[in-house]
This record gives structure tokens, C-alpha cells and sequence, in this order.
């Protein structure tokens, strides 16, 4: 049963065509366009208003009604801030749309603190938090400052969604004291863009070939695949793909790369380019230190989700959340110290072994990585107030 801003039940064909201002932190980001793609499928009509890293078009795929808030950096909190604060002292057109929406949903903290801001009175304000900044596991005075912000926005929050268990348990539960109404909603691959099939594994190595693809933002990840592949000395070959972080890497990337025999970086890439790409690896590397001990132990990233529906067999550390998952599947390498563990694990390595890691991939149900329409339509109604 669903009540529009003033209270009133909706009607089935209300709740359909829904409009939702959704507010994001990258417009490129392609878990937006998933998102989007969601909404749109079961009849809401998106307005959609974010921010993009220096470099990317203005716009994005997959919507033709964008605002442009501007660009913002990885790692340059500072700048970020202000940005915020310079659309929340003048909204401009998102309060505009904003009193056109039934529903504000707000990616990440700083688009949150917008969402509050343009609040309209009534109004069913969605938080989707998908990471937890480092700054908010703090104990010092730009941690209490984040805290009294986020507690500011939170109070009108009518539901927060998550991808991972642990985030909402470990944080907003723990550390936050939130009992209100929240979603799970993993980063399973929408059924649309998931293969029909699995397609058949490629020919077992050596070379092995790990596949590190997404959003890239881990040095000691870069340095241990770069590592470890020239030790193995021809045994192990590492494709990359995806947006390097430039807080993290510099603007040279791709030039870092170049004469590294034992390492290919592709680039970008589409989902057009998945099936490609995953046909070229054997193994996903699910292995995250970027915020060690903190945001990377809880959460679950797409690429655990992605790999095992493409069929690759993720590596992943056994103390964080990623390992326990494979761990409860039966499915994937988990280690302790993948420096010290993962070249005698290849070096060992043999085409039966390989097989039947494989075949468990492909045993795994379905519906575990891969996103059901009833599942994406529940989501959606516990999204819009629906339900």
C-alpha cells in the first residue's frame, strides 16, 4: 500500500509512474546507470542530478534529463565540501525539481546533505549508501562535524539502502543508532545484463590471468599484481580495467603501465565489453586495501558479483566480508596473505584443480549474483513507498 507526500493512498497506476530526483556523487559511475535503469524499467520517471570527476563529458548515459552540478576529485574532500555548501546556499533548478518529485533519492553523503536542503515538506527522502568515508570513523573534529551534518540529514531520511549487511550493522546501527526502515539491496548484476549462459572457461594457464576491472583505487593492490607477475616470469599475466583513481595513482596512469610485459591496461570500458574482457581471465581479483579495517571489510563490491556471473573465480581476503561470502558459497580462493600465499598457489597450479574451482562458479544458483525481476521490482516499491 502506497501514500503520496500528503498522506493519501496511492493507486497502482500512481505509484507507477512515480518521479524520483535522484542526486549523485559521479554522473559516470556505472552502478548509476544500473540504478537508473531500475527505476526507469518499472515506470518512474528520473530526473537525474550529480556531479562529475574532471575529464568526463557533461551529462550521462542512460538519462536525458541531467543536471550538471558541476566537477568534483576523488580524495579532494575540501573542494567536495564546498560544492555542497555552494548548492545548498543556492539550489537553483534542484529545488525546482525537487518540488516536482515524489521521492528524493541520494547517493553518498554529500548529495544527502543536498537532498536535505531541498527537502520539500512531506517528501520521502532515500539515502543509498554504498560507501562510508574514512571520515566518519574518525574520533576527531572533522569526524564530530561529519556526524552533527549527517545526523542533520538523517532525521528526515524515511529509508536507508544498502549493498552490504555489515554497513548498516557495523555503522548506522552501532555507531549511529539507527532503527529506522532500511533495504538491503546487493550489487547483483541486473538479470538484463547478465549473460544467458555461462560461456565456456577460458583455456587453463599458465599464463594464469587475473583480471582487476572497476572502479581502481588500490596502490598496494597495483603493487602486489605487478609484483607477483614478474616473479612468476611469465606464469601470471594481469589485465586491468576500468577508471584509475587520480588521487591515488597520478594523471599517468596507463604510462606507469607501458613497459610492464607482464601487466595490460585496457582502459574504460562499456558493459558492452564484459563478456570480452571476462572471457580473457581466469581469476577476479576481489582483493580491496584501499581503507583497510574500515569501509573495505564490509563491504560486498560489484565485482565479486560480476566476476562469479561471468564465470571467473574471485580472490578475495578471508577476514572481510568478500572471503566470508565466498566462504558460506563454497565458491572462489580465499587467503590470509596473498603476497606470500599466491605464488606458490599458482606456481602449484593444475588444469584439474582449475576445473574444479570453475565448475563450482558454475554451480553456483543464479539468483545469488544475478539480480531477479521480483527482486528488482520489490526493490523498487520499498524504494518509491510503495510498499
Amino acid at each position: 500500500m502506497a501514500f503520496d507526500a500528503g498522506g493519501r493512498m496511492m493507486t497502482d497506476s500512481r505509484a507507477h509512474h512515480i518521479r524520483i530526483l535522484y542526486l549523485v556523487h559521479n554522473l559516470h559511475d556505472a552502478a548509476v546507470r544500473r540504478r537508473m535503469a531500475m527505476f526507469q524499467a518499472h515506470g518512474a520517471k528520473v530526473t537525474l542530478a550529480g556531479f562529475r570527476r574532471e575529464g568526463s563529458p557533461p551529462g550521462s548515459a542512460g538519462s536525458s534529463d541531467v543536471i550538471d552540478l558541476g566537477i568534483t576529485a576523488d580524495g579532494q574532500l575540501g573542494k567536495r565540501a564546498g560544492s555542497v555548501l555552494r548548492h545548498c546556499l543556492m539550489p537553483g533548478r534542484l529545488r525546482h525539481e525537487a518540488r516536482r518529485a515524489d521521492v528524493i533519492v541520494a547517493r553518498n553523503l554529500e548529495t544527502l546533505v543536498i537532498a536535505r536542503r531541498i527537502l520539500q515538506p512531506g517528501q520521502r527522502l532515500v539515502y543509498e549508501c554504498l560507501d562510508i568515508h574514512r571520515l566518519l570513523l574518525g574520533d576527531g573534529w572533522k569526524t564530530r562535524l561529519l556526524h552533527r551534518i549527517e545526523a542533520w540529514a538523517l532525521a528526515r531520511t524515511a529509508l536507508i539502502l544498502v549493498s552490504a549487511s555489515l554497513f548498516l550493522s557495523e555503522y548506522f546501527v552501532a555507531r549511529r543508532g539507527w532503527h529506522g526502515p532500511h533495504l538491503l539491496s546487493e550489487n547483483k548484476v541486473p538479470q538484463t545484463a547478465a549473460p544467458a549462459s555461462l560461456p565456456p572457461p577460458p583455456a587453463a594457464g599458465p599464463p594464469w590471468v587475473i583480471g582487476w576491472f572497476g572502479m581502481l583505487r588500490c596502490r598496494r593492490s597495483l603493487a602486489l599484481l605487478r609484483a607477483m607477475a614478474a616473479e612468476a616470469q611469465g606464469r601470471i599475466k594481469v589485465i586491468i580495467a576500468g577508471i584509475p583513481s587520480e588521487a591515488e595513482f597520478g594523471a599517468d596512469f596507463a604510462a606507469q603501465l607501458a613497459d610492464d610485459p607482464h601487466v595490460e591496461f585496457v582502459g574504460p570500458y562499456k558493459a558492452g565489453d564484459l563478456g570480452h574482457l571476462y572471457g580473457r581471465i581466469h581469476f577476479i581479483w576481489a582483493i580491496d586495501y584501499f581503507e583497510e579495517g574500515l569501509n573495505s571489510a564490509w563491504l560486498l563490491p560489484n565485482r565479486l558479483y560480476e566476476g562469479l556471473a561471468h564465470g571467473a573465480v574471485p580472490l578475495a581476503l578471508s577476514n572481510v566480508a568478500t572471503g566470508q561470502w565466498l566462504q558460506n558459497h563454497d565458491v572462489g580462493v580465499v587467503l590470509t596473505d596473498p603476497a606470500h600465499e599466491l605464488p606458490g598457489f599458482f606456481a602449484g597450479l593444475g588444469h584439474a584443480e582449475f576445473g574444479r574451482m570453475g565448475q563450482s562458479v558454475r554451480s553456483l544458483a543464479r539468483h545469488t549474483v544475478c539480480q531477479s525481476d521480483a527482486e528488482a521490482r520489490s526493490d523498487f516499491h520499498i524504494i518509491s513507498g510503495a510498499l
